[in-house]
């Protein structure tokens, strides 16, 4: 599912009504390894995604077919904000892996405050910006860059209410990930982790303060919303 390729500039800018700031920072290494979240129809080099709720329901965007991006059902996307019914408005968001952006979408079509979405993919970056552009949202930022080198050094942009973590899977990314939302503080407390995984993806290797507040399994995959409780002085490292 990776995508490897020249490392990507670490760098954001907004959509919507305001070209954004621009930003560049350190350039990370390693191969690309974004997810991505989609739905609805795929055609030759072109993919789409409808947005299922909030001011935007109904609005469909296309988006550039990329190695790497895993469709996701939109039921499992209206599943996932039924869960998040009462947490997504207002909520500062991140959408790490971000893919088609779905996710984030949907959260800001539902009243999110803020959505940074992350990917390593030029083309899947350049695409999140013309859809907050076409919507006519100024509250996204988009960030060009692989995710653990964004994790390690942008922790200023923390803390957040909501984490939508749907990495590639079989690439033991999920616990690093993990690692440093928790070191450097990017997690409100009571924070909501959406995380998506392979079906082999052992529980025990969340950190343990992470309640488990649903659990779906599919074909090949398991879904988990998570709550991150504030650790006691004596949680474990």
């Amino acid at each position: 599912m990776a995508r490897s390729g020249k490392p990507p500039a670490d760098k954001a800018s907004g959509g919507g009504k305001t070209s954004g700031t621009r930003m560049t920072g350190t350039r990370s290494s390693g191969a690309s390894t974004s997810a991505g979240k989609t739905s609805g129809k795929a055609s030759a080099g072109r993919g789409e995604v409808r947005i299922i709720g909030g001011q935007w329901r109904g609005r469909r965007l296309r988006f550039s077919a990329a190695e790497g991006l895993r469709p996701t059902l939109d039921r499992f996307r209206e599943t996932l904000f039924n869960w998040l019914m009462f947490d997504v408005e207002g909520a500062r968001c991140l959408d790490l892996f971000a893919g088609s952006g779905a996710l984030g979408l949907e959260a800001l079509s539902r009243g999110a405050k803020q959505v940074d979405f992350v990917d390593a993919s030029a083309t899947v970056c350049q695409d999140i910006r013309q859809h907050l552009h076409t919507l006519g949202s100024d509250k996204g930022r988009v960030w060009h860059s692989m995710a653990e080198a964004w994790l390690k050094t942008h922790a200023s942009q923390g803390p957040y209410d909501l984490i939508f973590l749907d990495p590639p899977f079989h690439q033991d990314l999920l616990q690093v990930c993990c690692h440093w939302l928790e070191k450097n503080g990017y997690l409100a407390d009571n924070c909501k982790i959406y995380l998506e995984a392979e079906s082999s993806f052992e529980r025990a290797k969340l950190p343990y303060h992470w309640r488990v507040l649903k659990e779906k399994d599919a074909k090949n995959k398991v879904f988990f919303l998570l709550e991150r409780t504030p650790p006691t002085p004596d949680t474990p490292a």
